[in-house]
């Protein structure tokens, strides 16, 4: 077997190139054999191709686009494109509203099964499920709550991994405001429980002001039948994705402050939960005139329309530097944006040929035509401009990358429309007056406001990790390398782990051109060596040029201070980013990463989607 056509300089980064592409993205089926990488490529572009009206045409132009890993398509589609398997191309999905009845909550459990037996992960919204203690009148029960429900979710995902599907993922989401969110920011600290969810709280404009003025805090509940409250305090409020607000039962009143400080206490000390600022994703949405937002795929990149998916790919920003760590070093932008415009069409095309295991799914997913495109191997691309991740500069040049794929992605877009048409819930009364459009070109404007626009979202930095592993060891999405030599630990076929030696990809190319005796450049620079500040900045710096959201690992150094993690998430909240995670390497390390002290590389090598039964790009 040949792994050919890869650009690697360490034959150690080639041996875990060609474990993770003939485990994970290898048609073992195909006849004839698909035993090279060149092969793999020839798949993709071909089934992509298939609907257009010049498919031999089209066929090259992707082959072209996807060699040498210039584009990396999302795993969903490598592994799935152009073969007889029946599994979505899709890698995530948000799942519809959860109906706060047994059988409702059992027929979103369903959804979510035959979602994840195909190959996509899910992200669900547990607010609509009344809290622990409730009692339910026409049963006589009492309620167990939305996180004992969790971990029902979380036995079927193993279950469904245990019968040989590809390796998904999960996201719970609840308000900041549901009664039971306490129970929720703590569900994660006993070693190994929930393992195949990523947990964040739905935090609202309303509650960081609270926080800000340390005010009190209501947690509630909309009000489920006629008396249910009796005198108790009731206020209005909207919930579960309606937009009218509703009566609720005010079942608690607390600080603000404390209830922040929970939260931050506890990504601190677990890497659980997460924040998403929702009230901003809505805000900036640009269907907000059709849709709410209220969860989002297992890495937080896709805030999602209920049924909504994921459609996603990266651009290997270290194929477009030319004159690597040379005086002339420099991003060549005129290829990345025609590589941009070219995913585009791609991505589009897969959307006509994906299959969906719900119809609903299927629907929404046409009725939007959302793809998200992104970047990886951003850190390893500012080494080869000689640039540190953590500088003024290196954030300048990761804006500029950005803004030239967000422009040449929405001309695409527009043009697409012009010979398919634009998505069918565009409205050319709402979308061009959306905050994300009004920040384009003017021309690219003025072309929406003619002729409208084939998809309603176009951009999303996913985590990247197992494909930036296949494309040679490349720093995942737009975290900072790991380091220049690191130790990834991989789940195969047979369910047993390989550890693998590797060698970052910059710093390998790099030592190929300068030899092993030198000193290595400052550039060269680790994720727990960069000030947490520095990664909050980057992820800040890109998500002006982002529709979508950006999964992004705030690494905490071993030494940072708790009582420091509060200013850090209210310093997220001011630079407008759309949700935070943090890791600390010494948070969870058994389930983190395996065991102490070895990195885990299954989903994006970074702390808090790297649970062992996790693969999400």
């Amino acid at each position: 077997m040949v792994f050919d056509q890869i650009s690697v300089t360490d034959p150690l980064n080639e041996e875990l190139s060609r474990f993770v592409w003939s485990t994970r993205y290898r048609d073992d089926q195909a006849t004839p054999g698909e035993d090279t990488i060149e092969k793999t490529w020839g798949r993709v572009a071909r089934a992509a191709a298939a609907i257009e009206r010049e498919p031999d045409t089209w066929y090259a132009r992707f082959l072209e686009l996807l060699r040498g890993f210039r584009f990396i398509p999302g795993g969903r589609i490598l592994a799935g494109a152009g073969t007889t398997r029946q599994v979505t191309l899709y890698n995530c999905f948000v799942m519809g509203r959860i109906d706060d009845s047994l059988e409702g909550i059992f027929d979103a459990l369903k959804e979510g099964a035959l979602t994840m037996q195909q190959g996509g992960g899910v992200g669900y919204d547990f607010s609509t499920i009344r809290p622990r203690g409730s009692f339910a009148r026409a049963t006589g029960t009492v309620a167990s709550g939305p996180v004992s429900f969790l971990t029902v979710w979380d036995a079927m995902c193993g279950t469904i991994l245990s019968t040989g599907a590809r390796r998904g993922a999960m996201m719970a989401t609840l308000r900041c405001d549901h009664p039971d969110v306490e129970e929720f920011i703590e569900a994660k600290r006993e070693p190994g429980r929930l393992r195949h969810f990523n947990l964040s709280v739905l935090v609202t404009d309303d509650f960081m002001k609270a926080v800000k003025n340390g005010d009190d805090w209501a947690l509630i509940f909309p009000i489920l039948m006629s008396g249910d409250c009796g005198a108790e305090e009731i206020v209005q409020s909207a919930w579960g994705g309606n937009t009218q607000p509703a009566p609720c039962r005010v079942f608690k009143r607390m600080s603000a402050r404390d209830l922040w400080q929970r939260i931050c206490d506890s990504a601190y000390e677990t890497a659980e939960p997460g924040v998403l600022f929702i009230d901003r994703i809505n805000a900036n949405n640009n269907l907000a005139y059709c849709e709410t937002l209220s969860a989002t795929n297992p890495c937080a990149e896709e805030p999602l329309p209920p049924y909504g998916g994921c459609n996603l790919g990266s651009l290997n920003l270290t194929a477009f530097v030319s004159n690597p760590f040379m005086p002339a070093a420099h991003l060549d932008l005129r290829e990345l944006a025609a590589a941009a415009a070219l995913a585009v069409r791609f991505l589009d095309d897969i959307t006509e040929i994906s299959r969906f295991p719900l119809f609903r799914q299927y629907q929404q997913i046409h009725r939007c035509r959302r793809i998200g495109l992104g970047v990886t191997g951003l850190a390893d691309a500012l080494a080869m401009l000689t640039l540190r991740y953590d500088s003024a500069e290196a954030r300048v040049q990761a804006a500029r990358a950005m803004e030239c794929i967000r422009n040449a992605a929405y001309a695409a877009s527009v043009d697409l429309a012009r010979e398919r048409g634009a998505f069918p819930e565009y409205r050319a009364d709402a979308y061009p007056e959306r905050p994300f459009i009004r920040a384009l070109p003017a021309v690219t404007q003025a072309a929406i406001r003619s002729t409208g626009i084939r998809n309603s979202h176009l951009l999303a930095i996913a985590p990247a990790g197992t494909i930036s592993l296949l494309a040679g060891n490349v720093s995942s999405g737009i975290e900072p390398a790991i380091g220049i030599e690191s130790t990834h630990r991989i789940i195969g076929p047979d369910g047993r782990y390989r550890d693998f030696q590797a060698t970052d990809y910059a710093y390998a190319s790099w030592r190929s051109l300068r030899g092993p005796a030198l000193e290595v450049p400052s550039y060269f620079v680790g994720a727990e060596d960069i000030a947490a500040e520095d990664h909050l900045l980057m992820q800040a710096a890109l998500q002006p040029f982002v529709d979508g959201a950006i999964a992004k690992t705030i690494t905490l150094g071993a030494n940072f201070p708790k009582s420091e993690v509060s200013a850090l998430l209210i310093s997220a909240y001011e630079h407008s980013v759309k949700g935070c995670a943090l890791y600390r390497p010494t948070a969870r390390p058994a389930v983190i990463a395996g065991r102490p002290g070895v990195i885990q590389a299954v989903v994006d090598r970074q702390g808090r989607y790297c649970d062992v039964e996790q693969e999400c790009d």
